[in-house]
């Protein structure tokens, strides 16, 4: 994070690369922890306003004591980044899919979904989960509609490269997903 030092004696700024209201709400609560007290404030989702101390020697300590705050950034939208050229996928953990049905060309999709509960240790300090199953079939074949519901997108995209679809099928089936409100992230195609 780059440091502005302030104009006004020992009103600090630290800016954030890229806006994120999770991630400065949680740095100002850190922060003020960590002094016990209300010393740091946010602008907005980019600036966070510090009350430091007037003097210079104090102030380098109170930004160390700042820099050694720990905290985990909000976890980052769902985004699909798909190179045309090479036929690269690059998404994060976030992405999933709504129910829709999928044919493209000669591909028949079929993905099933179930959903199942892991419970480690139920007399212990084990937290209940829902957890997906996911069932992936794709099949190189006379196309017809095939229901797409709740999967890891990677599967079905680990799936069609398998296959071999080609860089042109998994863009146009990954743009009609998005379309149909069905790809839950951002899809960006460079």
């Amino acid at each position: 994070m780059p440091l502005n030092l302030g104009g006004n004696g020992g009103v600090l700024e630290l800016q954030l690369n890229d806006a994120d209201f999770g991630t400065v709400q949680r740095m100002v609560t850190a922060i003020n922890n960590e002094f016990g007290q209300s010393v740091a404030y946010a602008r907005n989702g980019r600036v966070i306003a510090l009350d430091g101390p007037m003097d210079a020697n104090a102030r380098v300590n109170f930004m160390a004591r700042v820099e050694n705050v720990q905290l985990t950034p909000t976890e980052a939208p769902a985004k699909v980044v798909l190179n045309a050229r090479t036929g690269s996928v690059v998404m994060n953990s976030a992405v999933t899919l709504r129910r829709a049905a999928v044919a493209h060309g000669n591909l028949s999709i079929m993905i099933d979904t179930q959903f199942g509960v892991s419970q480690p240790n139920p007399l212990g300090e084990g937290e209940t989960v829902v957890v997906p199953d996911a069932d992936i079939n794709i099949e190189q074949q006379e196309a017809y509609l095939q229901i797409v519901e709740g999967a890891d997108l990677a599967d079905v995209v680990n799936a069609l490269n398998a296959l071999g679809a080609t860089p042109q099928d998994l863009m146009s089936i990954l743009e009609a997903l998005r379309a149909s409100g069905s790809l839950r992230a951002e899809l960006e195609i460079i």
